[in-house]
């Protein structure tokens, strides 16, 4: 049944897409996005990994009709996590990826086309998408469809002859609606379609097998994982956002996820926006969580020294685990310039601030020492994430 909905889904989002294009011809004019550049530094720091590095986007547009952008991203990562320390020694690494797109303007209709490639020491990825917007019913409602397609290579260090690939499909469906003056209301679907290597070659999975009887610690338990080469996701939210009469904001989402896996997800969000205008200032908190089902061939540790039978499929990543978070994060944007200046019509700063929770229902520390194999605490720790942007609009 799930098959036959995704199936349906895929079908109807390329009906709507030619529909939409077929009617394109017939309305008045929308509006391209703002030119503006973005230069941005993040990191995230938690569970012995650090990630950071800056992002720049330029977008530009050409006669009102053409939209223009470009964006370069880093990841500096340097890893200690609990899955390299159990079974490998920490590593520093750099990822790259540079995206352009190109959005083009035709009355009330914006056709999107982007291009992404992203570089690492062990995997490529390249990624194409073509997307459809439109403003309907007296511009109160915007349908929007986009089709990505993604394909990575995935390679391994110190094993010179590993090479394998992923593809993978990505649809998208959103509709935004005016429900009234003060509250907008947003609807998403999303369906991904992968195939390919979807492990991480790196991981391992902890069963004691026949020929490991005296092993006392997981060191001398670790086994190759062994994923399926498919996978089919699907996930859909609402959102909802209300402007208070002090030009404040409130907004809420909640979010559902499923896939072929088993995994089964959901998270909730609210957030409040409030302008201090005297001061150009505009402050931002937020809070939420999120729930997790394990995959089905998710396992922490098993004993087949017994002669217990392995299962087809089996793997550790705590991605796959069942867990929890919760997040409260905080901003502010200060606009120092609002009026024009030379080329610029406004140029502001922002600070961005997030505390992460992480607490796992079945994924234990594995390198914790004194416990019975498969008994050691549950695995746990914080995070945070910190986003610094400068923005120019001209």
């Amino acid at each position: 049944m799930s098959i036959f909905l995704n199936v349906n889904f895929k079908v109807s989002l390329v009906v709507l897409l030619i529909g939409l294009l077929l009617i394109a011809t017939h309305s008045m004019a929308t509006v391209l996005p703002e030119e503006r550049s973005d230069v941005m530094f993040h990191e995230y720091e938690g569970g012995g990994v650090t990630i950071n590095g800056p992002s720049v986007l330029v977008r530009k547009n050409y006669m009102d009709r053409i939209s223009i952008n470009a964006n370069y991203y880093v990841d500096n990562v340097t890893s200690a996590s609990i899955d390299v320390l159990s079974y490998g020694s920490p590593y520093v690494e750099e990822r790259t990826e540079q995206s352009v797109g190109i959005d083009l303007l035709r009355d009330k209709s914006i056709v999107s086309m982007s291009y992404t490639n992203s570089t690492e020491n062990d995997y490529d990825a390249k990624s194409f998408a073509v997307g459809f917007s439109r403003d309907l019913f007296g511009d109160l409602t915007t349908v929007s469809v986009k089709f990505g397609f993604g394909d990575d290579v995935v390679r391994a260090m110190g094993q010179a002859a590993f090479e394998d690939t992923l593809t993978r499909k990505n649809y998208q469906l959103s509709v935004s609606q005016i429900l009234t003056k003060k509250l907008i209301m947003a609807v998403n679907f999303e369906s991904i379609n992968e195939e390919g290597f979807l492990r991480n070659p790196y991981r391992k999975s902890s069963i004691l097998m026949p020929n490991d009887l005296g092993v006392i610690d997981r060191q001398g338990t670790w086994e190759e994982e062994s994923y399926p080469n498919t996978r089919t996701s699907d996930s859909a939210s609402l959102r909802f956002k209300y402007y208070l009469p002090y030009r404040a904001a409130l907004r809420a989402e909640y979010r559902h996820y499923s896939d072929s896996w088993e995994i089964q997800g959901s998270n909730f969000e609210i957030g409040y926006t409030h302008p201090i205008e005297a001061l150009n200032l505009t402050f931002d908190v937020r809070y939420r969580t999120y729930q997790q089902e394990a995959a089905f061939f998710f396992i922490d540790f098993l004993d087949a020294s017994n002669g217990a039978e392995v299962p087809t499929y089996h793997g550790r990543d705590k991605e796959l685990a069942e867990y929890s978070t919760t997040s409260l994060g905080v901003g502010v944007k200060w606009e120092f310039l609002s009026s024009s200046w030379f080329v610029l019509d406004k140029a502001s700063i922002s600070l961005n601030y997030d505390h992460i929770t992480f607490e796992y229902d079945n994924y234990r520390t594995a390198d914790a020492e004194g416990y019975e194999l498969g008994k050691e605490p549950l695995y746990k720790f914080d995070a945070n994430v910190t986003r610094i942007f400068f923005t120019a609009i001209y």
